[in-house]
């Protein structure tokens, strides 16, 4: 690292100063001329000495004006110092009073699988019965294989089988989604970034502006072939999958795969776009059923500026910082228990208990439960009418089309 040329400076300068005091006293031992009289000895000193304290000054205050730059860099870049303090207490219910309270106004909500799971869908990592535990039957190399692009091209087959058991419009949005739509509805929701594929957050009310859907979605599909591209509709792959088939390009015949993004892919680039614009005027993070365990979705939470308040609501403590950087004050993981926590708060259970606790302490819990069962009553009954319809036999084809989309249309929004 270069040196700092404050530092540097004043040694040399009194350096070079008690030189030229040297060299005065050596050449007036050889030239009687350049003695000083006896007179002007004291003002010589004296001028010296104010010499001295000026040096000393300067020093002082060249050390106070560099430690205020090192204490303002640190505070600005690793996060050391006092930072503002938005919560009264690490709890629920102070997060809730910040939400109703004029300083937040603008909320993003970071979601993963654990806000699914009570909807019938698994999560990915959990012992026993998450997706990764329970891949035996695709013969596969390794469980993460079914998402590995490479892997997919060679073999498509373990992937549409278990997309034929996760395909949307099977499962119906958890009070999680119906909390993020109540979100938008007060105003609060500037934006939900979810790693999901499930597309529940569309059924349950939020649009494609409200979303941003870092690991992509089945909503639209595309061509893998590199000259090609040509997009299909969420209908087109639904019906291809139910009907046993591997999707081909009906233009290039090459497969066609839903616009998930699997590893060893680029997420979309409204990822990086959205996350530059909206962290830097966040009120508040939301956190929910996700391990933050994939970058660089997990990297989001330290996007937020150092006063802004961050709730997680999950089964488990995730996101936290190292330790001993931690302790130093450095560093955006997440902080819930240390001496310097001051702004993270965790809520540890199911998801969708977390989002009822809150709602609670917020006065919109009857809301809430209310939207649940309602939205649940209109998808159960469009669900009901449209299997009446696939019993008739002159329709059976159509209807079932119709059946298979009955959530899709939501989605659509």
């Amino acid at each position: 690292m270069e040196r700092n040329p404050v530092r540097k400076a004043i040694p040399e300068r009194q350096l070079q100063e008690t030189c030229d005091r040297s060299e005065t006293s050596d050449e007036g031992k050889r030239s009687p001329s350049s003695h000083k009289t006896e007179s002007s000895e004291p003002a010589d000193l004296k001028a010296q000495a104010e010499d001295s304290e000026d040096s000393d000054s300067s020093e002082d205050n060249s050390g106070a004006s560099e430690m205020d730059f090192l204490r303002n860099l640190f505070s600005r870049t690793l996060g050391i110092g006092t930072p503002e303090k938005v919560l009264d207490e690490l709890s629920l219910e102070s997060v809730s009073r910040f939400m109703l309270s004029e300083k937040c106004k603008n909320v993003i909500c970071m979601v993963g699988a654990g806000i699914s799971t009570s909807a019938g869908i698994p999560d990915f990592r959990s012992p026993g019965s998450g997706l990764y535990s329970n891949l035996q039957k695709y013969n596969l190399p390794y469980p993460e294989a079914i998402f590995q692009i490479g892997y997919f091209k060679e073999n498509p087959e373990p992937f549409f089988a278990l997309a034929r058991e996760l395909f949307p419009g099977q499962f119906k949005p958890t009070i999680c989604h119906y909390f993020m739509r109540l979100l938008k509805e007060k105003g609060l929701l500037l934006r939900c970034y979810s790693q999901n594929i499930d597309t529940l957050e569309r059924v349950a009310g939020l649009t494609s502006e409200d979303l941003v859907e870092a690991h992509g979605t089945f909503y639209s599909s595309h061509c893998v072939g590199a000259f090609c591209g040509a997009e299909y509709s969420l209908s087109w792959m639904k019906e291809k999958i139910f009907s046993d088939l591997i999707p081909k390009c009906e233009k290039c015949n090459n497969l066609v795969k839903p616009d998930i993004v699997f590893f060893g892919e680029s997420l979309p680039s409204r990822f990086f776009s959205a996350v530059k614009s909206d962290f830097p005027k966040v009120d508040l993070l939301i956190v929910m059923g996700t391990s933050l365990q994939v970058q660089p979705f997990a990297s989001l939470v330290s996007k937020v500026s150092s006063k802004t308040p961050r709730l997680l609501i999950n089964k488990e403590l995730t996101g936290q910082g190292d330790s001993f950087l931690s302790v130093l004050g450095l560093g955006g993981g997440m902080d819930f228990d240390s001496e310097k926590a001051y702004r993270d708060v965790a809520w540890l259970g199911d998801c969708d208990d977390g989002c009822l606790a809150l709602a609670d302490f917020l006065g919109w819990k009857a809301e809430l439960e209310e939207l649940v069962k309602k939205e649940h009553a209109e998808i159960d009954a469009a669900a009901e009418a449209a299997k009446k319809k696939e019993s008739k036999p002159d329709n059976s084809s159509k209807e079932e089309s119709s059946a298979a989309n009955t959530s899709d249309d939501k989605a659509n929004n």
